[in-house]
């Protein structure tokens, strides 16, 4: 398995294209605060997924709601993850991860995985049924869909990394009717009718 290509905190400034606008070099505007910026995007309501990697002993995973698909030709997700998490290493040494997308009724396992009730590694699991994926990662039985990644890029910015990942399999669940999302500071089930 190839090793991911890291962008890390290099920034290189390209030519542009011949007969192309070319971009000032302008000063970076200030810094807003981070606690507003935290505030305003507990407004956006989003869907919640588990990010999983790992087998065994080193399961891990954790509670996103910043995974989407980043292109279907090819197939490739994008995925979120803070470096400081014990999930990120994982991904980096397995070179792989899996987004079970929830549906309503499954808080309690998004709160195992966000860290409610101070569970950790294989322990956040416990009380659901999981399904090995081909990259050997867990996947949700049943999730509203399991999508199964290689990692095929990290950019590390910050505090976080970017995921892009090659999707290898996905698999529809027919689990409980209805979304689980994030707003608010808190789960909503979005039940359908």
């Amino acid at each position: 398995m190839a090793a991911y290509r890291s962008s890390f905190a290099t920034s290189i400034r390209l030519a542009p294209p011949e007969g192309a606008m070319s971009i000032p070099d302008v000063p970076p505007p200030p810094v807003a605060d981070a606690g507003l910026l935290k505030q305003a995007m507990r407004r956006l309501v989003g869907g919640v997924v588990v990010v999983t990697a790992g087998s065994g002993e080193d399961r891990v995973g954790l509670t996103a709601t910043s995974a989407v698909s980043l292109s279907v030709d090819p197939p490739t997700m994008l995925v979120c993850v803070n470096r400081a998490s014990s999930t990120w290493p994982v991904i980096v040494k397995r070179q792989h991860f899996c987004v079970s997308i929830l549906a309503a009724g499954h808080r309690p396992v998004a709160e195992r995985f966000a860290g409610i009730g101070a569970l950790r590694g294989p322990a956040r699991y416990a009380g659901a049924e999981w399904t090995t994926m081909a990259s050997g990662a867990s996947g949700l039985t049943e999730a509203q869909a399991i999508i199964d990644c290689d990692l095929e890029e990290v950019i590390e910015r910050h505090s976080h990394a970017i995921l892009l990942g090659a999707v290898r399999e996905v698999r529809l669940g027919g689990g409980p009717a209805g979304a689980l999302v994030y707003g608010g500071g808190s789960f909503i089930d979005l039940s359908q009718p």
